[in-house]
């Protein structure tokens, strides 16, 4: 079963207990509350929890809250961003996050609907350049849950993922003071080596289980992609900054500091083919570009050791 987990220290008024935390910022909050109306935990048409409640959940200043809401409100999720009653979520979702007049959002909320949308083909066909495959790995599980459900039968579907090498000395992520740290080097291997298996797994599951025809192929790039790419049916490209920040991390109880991206959050923009010039090229060059990589400098990658 396919389904979206939430972290239960996240919560009180949908539910959860509320977070120990520290005080979060208004993106922070923004960013919660875009999971769970993704996830479903706040649906569409529903109205949200009050300023007030949210304040108390989130331990922050209601000034804060009516920050994320306006966040949300830009990003059409929300309707009724007001100091009065409480916002409400927008009830046409789906047009919301895919629709032409979307905006940019974080890969976590706008890659998995529109996923969906290209598992509605006949035949789909996936390509993707990214530092590991967690965005898409945890993207796949929406249009598996409709697959599940008998809302969506492709015959055929292809994926094609370009990820780094484990040979190479990779960009990111790197300790901060530049030298090669084996543990946080091997780290990215395991977490890549996992997410390729998952997704890997899930989709050659259809085989059995609906009888569709799967074929997924993974190569390895000789340098650490700056973006991330997703190639969807010939007809769309996502595209994504990785954003590099300094964080700490735990090591045998040492705090280590570190040069990190969080693609799940990156920012994705949608080109499409259509009457737009410029869109079009886009997606073209894309293609162009993922191809040449494919067929030229890139290598067999066994998602293995």
């Amino acid at each position: 079963m396919y389904r979206s987990e939430v972290d239960p220290e996240h919560a009180s008024v949908t539910g959860r207990k509320r977070s120990q935390r520290p005080q979060r910022t208004h993106r922070e909050v923004a960013e919660e509350l875009r999971a769970r109306i993704r996830s479903g935990a706040l649906r569409p048409g529903e109205r949200m929890p009050t300023q007030a409640q949210l304040a108390h959940e989130f331990g922050v200043e209601r000034g804060a809250v009516r920050q994320a809401l306006r966040i949300l409100q830009s990003e059409r999720l929300l309707t009724h961003v007001s100091k009065g009653a409480p916002a409400i979520v927008v009830a046409d979702l789906t047009r919301a996050l895919t629709g032409p007049e979307a905006p940019p959002l974080p890969t976590t909320v706008a890659l998995a609907p529109r996923i969906a949308q290209a598992f509605a083909a006949e035949h789909v066909e996936i390509d993707a350049v990214c530092l590991t495959s967690i965005s898409l790995t945890l993207a796949i599980g929406e249009p598996l849950r409709q697959i599940h459900a008998g809302r969506l039968k492709p015959a055929k579907v292809d994926v094609r993922v370009l990820l780094p090498s484990r040979d190479i000395d990779l960009a990111f992520p790197v300790p901060v003071e530049g030298r090669r740290d084996d543990w946080v080097h091997e780290r990215w291997v395991a977490m890549r080596n996992a997410q390729g298996q998952v997704l890997e797994h899930n989709l050659l599951a259809l085989r059995a289980t609906h009888g569709i025809d799967v074929h997924v192929t993974f190569r390895a790039l000789p340098f650490t992609p700056p973006v991330k790419l997703y190639l969807l049916n010939g007809a769309e490209a996502l595209f994504a900054y990785y954003t590099l920040a300094r964080r700490e991390t735990e090591i045998d109880h040492e705090q280590l500091e570190m040069y990190d991206a969080q693609g799940t959050r990156s920012m994705l923009f949608s080109f499409r083919q259509g009457p737009g010039l410029r869109d079009t090229t886009f997606v073209e060059q894309s293609h162009l570009w993922f191809n040449a990589l494919w067929e030229t400098i890139s290598s067999e990658l066994v998602l293995t050791g």
